[in-house]
């Protein structure tokens, strides 16, 4: 699960540029605000850019659980006085790469935050 050290050294950083490393080219993002799932590299990528930039700097993962090839990483964080409490559970494919990213979060108020706040920012990355 080498994997993941790079995933954290991804989000410490901030910078997206190296996602397109460490995704498999078939890889599914399940968002928690899309009820469908988001196939393929770029759009993963594009939903992982997008969230690195709506999550803010208090942004933290608190727990982590791995069972390769699985992993369950919880976060904390906090955007417009609203804590965010959720959990990025990631599947890795033989060969080291990301095939299934998914994302789960609470509470209601902070999933609407989100939905919002992420339209947005796809918007943005999408014009």
């Amino acid at each position: 699960m080498q994997v993941l050290s790079r995933w954290h050294d991804i989000v410490r950083s901030g910078d997206p540029s190296g996602l397109a490393e460490i995704l498999a080219e078939d890889c599914v993002f399940w968002s928690p605000v899309v009820h469908r799932p988001q196939a393929g590299r770029d759009l993963t990528q594009l939903y992982l850019t997008g969230a690195m930039s709506v999550f803010n700097d208090s942004f933290r993962y608190v727990k982590e659980v791995v069972a390769a090839p699985h992993a369950v990483l919880e976060f904390v964080c906090d955007i417009d006085g609203i804590t965010i409490n959720g959990v990025d559970i990631i599947t890795v494919n033989p060969e080291g790469l990301i095939i299934e990213f998914k994302v789960m979060v609470r509470p209601l108020k902070g999933v609407n935050l989100l939905h919002a706040k992420m339209a947005a920012m796809l918007e943005t990355l999408s014009a």
